[in-house]
């Protein structure tokens, strides 16, 4: 295979939100940029995706930086760093910003002239902040591609892998530290090795959803890639048992399973879940967050009440059956997120599509929660495991999915693309600061040689076993015992299943040519995903009670009183997984009641208003949905789609 060297001052890993905003921040500081996709340019979770940011004070002028990061921590059960939450509650806004200066076009609130939030808070949200865009996903997506392809020192390349990240231990101005040296490209499309000597590498190239295929809604292209790297360069991950499991989503037919149908909000005011039997599982849906619709349905599946393709039914005809309100909700259902009712109305039909129907629903995976620890600068932390000070890989970002320390137990809904812009920007500009600090630094080619070495060998080798056959044997292994819900036994058992697998993958059959190897592709897919596999069982087992997106079948939930901890897992000699456990700072106690006491007095008062005589609640409904969507008394205009700003920032009652 043909081998080519190249230098440039930063490479970034990944070409969706996070990636193109790192390479904005970098080429704008000056720096030669290259951009290593393995999907065509700016096709990342980012393009599929609903297109709702959080934006502060979008909905609530009084929507403080301090509201939002106290928040995003809370909602996390406190295992997010307060540094991460305060950069992202600070930088929100001009996030955003960003992305309209690169194209991206909003509704505009007319009262402000900013862009105008959704009429509802957002799963987990305590304030409406939510930004909707018409052509969802798509309108992000434009914006990143054109941001890479407009600058003149960002070089990109599509349809190529990116195998190994290069680190080396340099004795720099007296002080020995880990420094980024560069990394191995798999150029699928010309059937070349690239060697990239560079000193800055971000990395932004998405979650692990793949792991669960074709139980999630992401991109196939979530192989984990991300974490592997990063492991096998010598970070370390954090909470990486931490995933979210999209509660609604498809179960069949086929073609559609595992895709979105809607948010706890969509639930609106009585929409619940019930089991087989017809029985409520959980009430209040809109109010609860991704993690506990997840965890209701998959604990009526277990108990033996799931529906018959293992999920629950989301039933929102309470919502519907009203003469009042009812045609109000249901130009909500089909506004609020679009291409969501886009995919029930498609897979379940006309009954369905009108309410007439419960839905049948089914978690799917989605945003890992976990991933590199990094500063508030993205910047790699690292310590020893015998309690030495915390240091860093020289030149190694994290962003997006990649990063870790920002979500801990839980994300709350629309945060992921403002996350994008805030912490994939701050990489780029870390990087290309860097720069300045390894003028006197030289590198040898020893390591380089390694990895070639390895990936030309392979090509050839005959065996008894296929990457693919294998890569569907974990995916199904994957669900069944580190998916929505775990117990000790099934973790054991997963990490048997990987070690089996791990025996079969050293005997896979690999073709003998260079141009688009897609068995090669499949052999270095299935190698991360291995790895990140082996990471959420280990990490899955160190956390022993329920908390967020991991639930334990087999122990009791965590309190929210309880000391918290994330668990932290670093690859020693590049043979060994260890694990340990950091304290996080917990939220004030009165501070935490509090926000207890709210949660549940909304559930409360939403459990009585469901009992309510149907009359009264029907009115009280027609005066929400025309506070909330801010409508005429002419119901004809909702049908027609004549809403207008949304003024409203609460559901209560």
């Amino acid at each position: 295979m043909k081998i080519e060297w190249k230098y440039y001052d930063v490479v970034v890993i990944g070409s969706g939100g996070a990636g193109a905003q790192a390479a904005l921040a970098a080429s704008q500081e000056g720096c030669d940029v290259l951009v290593v996709s393995k999907d065509p340019l700016s096709s990342s979770d980012t393009k599929i995706s609903e297109g709702l940011a959080t934006v502060r004070k979008s909905g609530d002028e009084n929507d403080t930086e301090e509201d939002l990061s106290n928040n995003l921590k809370m909602a996390g059960k406190d295992l997010p760093s307060k540094k991460l939450t305060d950069a992202f509650a600070k930088d929100s806004i001009k996030a955003y910003d960003r992305y309209r200066v690169n194209g991206l076009r909003p509704k505009i609130n007319k009262e402000n002239s900013g862009p105008q939030s959704l009429p509802l808070a957002m799963g987990g949200h305590n304030k409406n902040r939510s930004v909707g865009h018409e052509s969802n996903g798509v309108a992000f997506a434009h914006t990143n591609w054109d941001t890479i392809i407009n600058r003149l020192n960002i070089d990109y390349l599509e349809d190529s892998w990116f195998l190994e990240i290069v680190t080396e231990d340099i004795n720099a101005n007296g002080t020995k530290k880990k420094y980024v040296t560069g990394g191995v490209v798999y150029d699928a499309s010309r059937g070349v090795l690239l060697v990239v000597k560079t000193f800055n590498i971000v990395i932004a190239s998405g979650g692990l959803s793949t792991l669960y295929f074709p139980k999630t809604d992401t991109m196939r292209g979530n192989t984990g890639d991300s974490y592997a790297l990063a492991l096998r360069a010598g970070a370390e991950l954090l909470d990486m048992e931490q995933i979210q499991f999209l509660p609604f989503c498809l179960t069949s037919p086929p073609s559609y399973e595992g895709l979105l149908v809607g948010e706890p909000s969509s639930a609106s005011f009585l929409g619940v879940l019930k089991d087989n039997k017809g029985k409520i599982i959980l009430d209040g849906v809109y109010l609860r967050t991704r993690a506990e619709c997840s965890s209701a349905i998959m604990r009526a599946v277990e108990a033996g009440r799931g529906s018959p393709n293992g999920g629950a039914y989301l039933d929102l005809t309470p919502n519907k059956n009203k003469p009042l309100s009812g045609p109000y909700f249901m130009k909500y259902i089909q506004s609020v997120m679009p291409s969501a009712y886009d995919n029930a109305k498609q897979a379940l039909g006309k009954e369905a599509a009108n309410i007439e129907v419960a839905w049948e629903v089914r978690p799917s995976a989605h945003y890992s929660m976990g991933g590199v620890r990094v500063n508030e600068n993205c910047e790699s932390i690292i310590e020893s495991f015998d309690g030495n000070a915390l240091n860093s890989i020289e030149g190694l970002y994290a962003a997006g999915q990649a990063m870790g320390g920002l979500f801990g137990a839980n994300r709350l809904g629309s945060t992921s693309l403002a996350e994008l812009s805030v912490f994939g920007y701050r990489a780029g500009k870390a990087a290309a600061q860097n720069l300045e600090k390894e003028k006197n630094i030289k590198v040898n080619n020893e390591k380089f040689n390694e990895i070639l070495k390895r990936v030309t060998e392979l090509l050839g080798r005959k065996g008894k076993y296929s990457s693919y056959a294998l890569k569907l044997e974990l995916q199904k292994e994957s669900w069944e015992k580190i998916g929505p819900v775990r117990t000790k036994g099934r973790i054991d058992s997963m990490l048997i299943s990987i070690s089996k697998i791990e025996e079969k993958f050293k005997n896979v059959s690999i073709s003998n040519y260079s141009i688009w190897n897609q068995s090669l592709i499949e052999h270095e897919e299935l190698r991360n995903m291995l790895l990140v596999a082996k990471s959420i069982a280990t990490a899955a087992l160190e956390r022993e009670k329920s908390l967020g997106g991991h639930v334990r079948l087999d122990s009791k939930s965590s309190s929210f009183l309880n000391a918290p901890y994330s668990t932290v897992i670093k690859f020693i000699n590049k043979k060994e997984l260890k694990i340990k456990r950091i304290r996080r700072d917990r939220t004030k106690i009165t501070t935490l009641i509090l926000y207890k006491y709210k949660e549940y007095s909304k559930l409360f008062r939403a459990k009585l208003f469901r009992h309510l005589p149907s009359g009264i609640q029907d009115r009280r409904l027609e005066k929400k949905y025309k506070n909330i969507m801010n409508e005429s008394e002419n119901i004809q205009e909702v049908i027609a789609g004549g809403e207008k700003a949304a003024k409203s920032n609460s559901m209560g009652f």
